[in-house]
């Protein structure tokens, strides 16, 4: 709960604003659907899948962050050409939020980048994701041609794995391209910083500690994956002491990158929605009441995690700040 030395970069995709010093704007959570294995796809190369399933879990996504003051993303994973298409244009038909385009393979990426300019969908669009090494030219290519204004960029430094060396990868070095100029020439204007270099639980703090340095130091959205660290855990946790506790671990470590001041989280598969996302407002919570009694930034008139879930709270912390005095 800090509030950074660099001036802070708000960019808007769809009604969404994402950035800013922590309690500016509402934390965005992205649950990710059509992932491999998903059950609820019966035939990933077709695109043949449960549509009912599909429109269940996204729609309890939405609900559950309406409920609790926060902005909803979806990242929409195509393992075919074929399929990919229908997931996006599913996902867009059911939820006014944007959308992650993400694709194992450069083929079905430019599948997707294409059948996104072709739909009109460009705006709602999160590119996902420009990483190190720098993209192939055709997919630059493809994303500037497609017009898409956002995209995830991941700063995983393979040799450096510290707040600066992912600094380093974003900014470039002498004999490296930075990320964020190679964003720049696929006319990428809302960067949102990916820190989820951790596969293990305890390597959740450095990006905690990454996401700091770079909202601090280059005032972009930053934020990341931490279930690709829980996932890896989850087998031992499940063995050990069972499926609940696992939820109540996967919970916390979704929620403490926002007390960094992240702004967004891929907090994994979509079914985790339930346990993850109330996890999240709780934190934000904090994080607005800190903002507003220790750095006086005015509490939100948007719908918020304080207003949503803690109405009386808001009362409290009025009552907590020292009285207006009148100019003579």
């Amino acid at each position: 709960m800090f509030k950074f030395k660099a001036p802070q970069k708000v960019f808007q995709i769809g009604k969404m604003k994402i950035g800013g010093q922590p309690g500016e704007n509402p934390k965005v959570v992205i649950g990710t659907i059509f992932y491999e294995r998903h059950k609820i796809v019966e035939d990933p190369v077709e695109g043949i899948f449960d549509e009912k399933a599909a429109e269940d879990l996204i729609n309890k996504q939405d609900s559950l962050c309406e409920e609790c003051g926060l902005s909803s993303m979806y990242d929409v994973v195509g393992i075919s050409a074929e399929a990919f298409p229908k997931y996006l244009d599913f996902v867009a038909d059911k939820s006014e939020n944007p959308i992650l385009l993400d694709a194992w393979t450069l083929d079905v990426r430019l599948a997707g980048l294409q059948h996104v300019k072709e739909v009109g969908l460009s705006k709602r669009i999160v590119h996902n994701s420009i990483m190190p090494p720098a993209p192939d030219p055709k997919e630059i290519e493809a994303i500037k041609d497609a017009k898409i204004k956002a995209s995830i960029i991941l700063a995983f430094n393979v040799e450096d794995k510290s707040p600066a060396g992912a600094i380093s990868i974003l900014k470039g070095t002498p004999t490296q391209k930075g990320l964020l100029d190679v964003a720049k020439e696929a006319g990428i204007e809302g960067e949102m910083i990916d820190l989820s270099f951790a596969n293990a639980v305890p390597g959740i703090g450095l990006s905690c500690k990454a996401i700091y340095a770079v909202k601090d130091e280059l005032g972009l959205a930053a934020g990341g994956a931490p279930s690709n660290a829980t996932t890896v855990w989850k087998p031992f946790v499940k063995e050990k002491w069972g499926l609940d506790i696992y939820k109540a671990i996967e919970a916390t470590s979704q929620a403490i990158p926002m007390a960094f001041g992240a702004d967004w989280l891929m907090y994994g598969v979509i079914e985790a929605a339930p346990w993850i996302i109330p996890a999240i407002a709780a934190v934000d919570a904090m994080v607005l009441s800190v903002a507003n009694f220790e750095y006086k930034m005015p509490l939100p008139d948007r719908p918020s995690s304080l207003s949503k879930l803690f109405p009386e709270y808001i009362d409290r912390l009025k009552g907590m700040l020292p009285p207006k005095v009148e100019k003579p």
